[in-house]
């Protein structure tokens, strides 16, 4: 059991700490507005895992999985709201992206609404959780639904950590950099590739 979990957590680390949408998301969020914002960001993402384990733990992942029409719908609505994301950057102000009044124009409860909203639009994650958790049950004695809650805790526990330092690290490189008169346009439109990359990965 002990042996199970531990692996679970180092194959989550690894994913975690691999190249990927949510972790790109944390470190433009983190250079453009701070680490404090970067964090709330995480937070949401995070808390969205909690509605895929759920699915998962009750199996409606493999109802969704099963209902294409639903699985598209779900896709679609997420992918529309990633552009959209995507469109209210690029209507932004560039030369402001890295002052103090933009960091006032970007709240944390903002941040974590929409690093929550981005994580739960995004179906994929709970056919993930659905394909990656099964291989990591850990009992015969115990109901599914409690080990799924399980690994879906450590899964979050183990991203939040890493995801948390990714965060922190770029909020302090922000610091560093925020002197560099052309730095806002380019995180500009390096957070309209992040977003527009996120919905394409969602689609495809």
């Amino acid at each position: 059991m002990v042996e199970t979990l531990f692996s679970f957590a180092i194959a989550t680390s690894i994913l975690a700490f691999s190249p990927g949408p949510d972790n790109i998301f944390v470190l433009t969020q983190s250079i453009v507005n701070g680490k404090k914002f970067g964090l709330a960001t995480v937070f949401g993402l995070i808390s969205g895992c909690i509605v895929h384990t759920t699915l998962v733990a009750f199996g409606v992942s493999a109802i969704i999985k099963e209902n294409e029409n639903l699985f598209l719908v779900i896709k679609i609505f997420g992918a529309l709201y990633l552009l959209y994301l995507a469109y209210q950057v690029f209507k932004a102000d560039a030369s402001i992206l890295l002052s103090e009044d933009s960091v006032e124009r970007k709240t944390t409860t903002q941040l974590f609404k929409q690093g929550f909203i981005m994580n739960v639009l995004n179906p994929k994650v709970s056919i993930f959780f659905l394909a990656f958790f099964p291989q990591f049950l850990f009992s015969d004695s115990i109901s599914n639904v409690i080990q799924f809650f399980v690994l879906g805790a450590i899964f979050m526990l183990v991203s939040l950590l890493i995801f948390s330092m990714i965060a922190i690290l770029a909020g302090y490189i922000s610091e560093k950099i925020k002197t560099n008169n052309k730095i806002g346009l380019y995180l500009k439109w390096l957070q309209i590739f992040v977003f527009i990359t996120i919905s394409v990965f969602i689609l495809i």
